[in-house]
């Protein structure tokens, strides 16, 4: 710990670790870990506990009638737990979108498999980067930014795969987050600078 009266030379050492430390906090997803995988306590497994079969549901099946995501992420497989690594399968009936949203965890890189979508996140410079994406091609979210995916076409619906640096990347819906927590709508008015009772229309909106 950092006493006063320490010497320079303690002192920088002192200040470059705390510094090194902080950096390493900042730029680390998950936890790099020390051995081969990490078992949950006093369980022994098999080939099961690698092995996801959750996704196979979309297999020769047709199309939700709306935006559907299936996860494959550490609450749904705990063989992921210090992989790092997760996914998710992106359904897009026609018109469809997934709303803006962020992963706090993982960045996130989603490859087209079948259809078009329109794509893109917005900086903390609030410039929009935006792309229309064709069957087979891949776009990169960086990590906590608001982004979204919007299906434009008016006769095929889309498919996509979503790979995250996380096990547990997270995903914070913004208009949930803001309008259906209990945020006090004076505040919410004063932030978008318009009045209680749209935002009232809003939040009613939302719970519907």
């Amino acid at each position: 710990m950092y006493k006063p009266g320490m010497s320079p030379m303690i002192s920088f050492l002192y200040i470059t670790l705390v510094f090194c430390s902080v950096v390493q906090v900042t730029f680390s997803s998950d936890p790099n870990i020390l051995t081969d995988y990490v078992l949950p306590p006093n369980m022994t497994v098999d080939a099961n506990y690698f092995t996801y079969t959750g996704v196979r549901s979309i297999v020769n099946s047709t199309y939700p009638a709306k935006f559907t995501v299936i996860k494959a992420s550490l609450h749904e497989f705990p063989g992921l737990l210090g992989q790092s690594v997760s996914y998710a399968i992106l359904e897009f009936p026609v018109g469809s979108i997934n709303p803006l949203h962020i992963h706090p965890r993982a960045t996130e890189l989603l490859f087209v498999i079948a259809g078009s979508l329109q794509v893109g996140f917005v900086d903390t410079n609030k410039t929009l980067y935006s792309q229309k994406l064709e069957t087979g091609d891949m776009f990169v979210f960086p990590k906590g930014l608001v982004h979204f995916q919007y299906n434009s076409n008016t006769t095929e619906p889309a498919l996509a795969v979503s790979a995250f640096g996380s096990a547990s990347a997270g995903t914070q819906s913004i208009a949930n987050s803001v309008f259906n927590s209990t945020i006090y709508e004076g505040i919410l008015a004063t932030s978008f600078k318009t009045t209680a009772d749209i935002i009232e229309k809003i939040e009613s909106g939302l719970k519907g």
